[in-house]
């Protein structure tokens, strides 16, 4: 069976608050040929915790038969420079020599981004062990900066980032994409499409069963959970409570907010100031518990900022984990891809307009109860369809042989 590292950052063990992509591509891997090892920093990106005592400096555990190899890193906040720091931190312990000697020796080596450092120390790390290299490609450095205003599109920052983005993209036997549309931003750069290959976020349905239909009661509630940044927008969902609250005939409304982030603070002061009632803000809570809790809403709702980056596509791990809870799902975003739209699994909504979110919250609670079923049965068939975790590995072990010139 040949063996790949997988360097990611920002990786999740099962149990924790967060995605867990590449625990589940490498649990599902073995059946197609393939036994992963997973390389990580020991500070977890959501909560700040730290994973490693103060006299450790690497640490390797097993996950369900998955390796994960933690490296020690500093601890930080937001994302200033104590974050810059800890990713170049993660850098260089990846490419220091012997750092990596616990784990079996590589056939190939996946560098993902977030951001392009990882992927750069997988570059050098398969140069280094002569074996291929594959570029995962889950945010679009700089572009997704550049379109959060973090950075000025002509700065020398955006300039080097873009000259590392090609550069890994050239350097790239296969590349992995997650968003459907990346091939148009990746192609005119002069790379071959023939090397490009989509392989979404999807779901462990083993691990999330489906719930039964969510019987009638008084009480309608609206759920998101997941992270809560600037890309999230989820003041909009705080205004058309807002709006919510003043009506009524929606007196039966509530939202629950579920997850961490560097907006969370902002965004319990503006309830506070609209003086909501029905609104929870409540911690993050460990995948595996992500099934119970999804089974408690009516509704999800999935909201993005309107950025032109979307236009590439998006390939959320909560949508799938709302789809996957058989609820239907209000899709606040305008994007290059629609999974709601296509499974009819809810309805769409323009971003960054309360207004027309309260008209869509009205329209779905006003729903019969069979109605509203028939939604999250969709969802939930969808992702059964298209974004099994086992599917998504088999695609991901066929890309990996042919990164090694094998077709097997």
């Amino acid at each position: 069976m040949k063996s790949v590292w997988i360097l990611n950052h920002y990786a999740q063990e099962p149990g924790g608050a967060g995605g867990t992509r590449h625990y589940q591509l490498a649990k599902n891997l073995p059946a197609h040929g393939w036994e992963a090892s997973i390389v990580a920093a020991s500070v977890e990106h959501q909560s700040g915790r730290q994973r490693l005592a103060e006299s450790e400096n690497a640490r390797l555990d097993e996950y369900g038969g998955v390796p994960f190899l933690w490296l020690k890193t500093s601890e930080y906040e937001g994302n200033g420079t104590a974050r810059m720091r800890n990713m170049l931190e993660y850098c260089w312990q990846v490419i220091k020599p012997g750092k990596l000697s616990l784990l079996k020796k590589p056939d190939l080596i996946i560098g993902s981004s977030v951001h392009p450092f990882a992927a750069a120390a997988g570059a050098v790390l398969a140069w280094r062990h002569k074996v291929p290299f594959v570029f995962e490609v889950r945010d679009l450095w700089p572009e997704t900066l550049i379109d959060m205003g973090r950075l000025e599109r002509n700065s020398i920052v955006a300039r080097t980032l873009r000259m590392l983005e090609k550069w890994l993209y050239r350097r790239a036997k296969q590349i992995v994409v997650l968003l459907p549309k990346a091939h148009e931003y990746i192609v005119p750069m002069g790379i071959d499409p023939k090397k490009i290959v989509w392989i979404p976020n999807g779901v462990d349905l083993q691990d999330f069963p489906c719930p039964p239909d969510k019987e009638l009661t008084d009480e309608f509630t609206l759920m998101y959970f997941g992270a809560h940044g600037p890309a999230n927008g989820l003041d909009n969902l705080l205004r058309a409570q807002q709006i919510i609250e003043q009506r009524p005939e929606m007196s039966n409304v509530r939202l629950r907010i579920i997850g961490n982030g560097p907006c969370k603070t902002e965004l319990i002061t503006m309830a506070e100031e609209f003086g909501l009632k029905r609104v929870s803000f409540e911690d993050p809570v460990p995948k595996r518990e992500i099934p119970a809790l999804a089974a408690q809403a009516d509704a999800f709702v999935f909201n993005l900022i309107n950025a032109p980056v979307f236009k590439y596509g998006i390939s959320s791990n909560k949508l799938f984990d709302f789809m996957a809870g058989h609820r239907p799902v209000l899709f606040c975003c305008d994007a290059g891809n629609n999974p709601i739209e296509d499974s009819g699994a809810g309805y769409t909504v323009e971003p960054g307009n309360p207004e027309a979110l309260v008209d869509a919250v009205a329209k779905l609670s006003q729903l019969k109860v069979e109605e509203r079923a028939a939604m999250g049965r969709a969802g939930r068939h969808y992702v059964e369809v298209e974004h099994s975790f086992y599917k998504l590995a088999e695609r991901l072990a066929d890309c990996l042989n042919e990164a090694c010139g094998s077709t097997k």
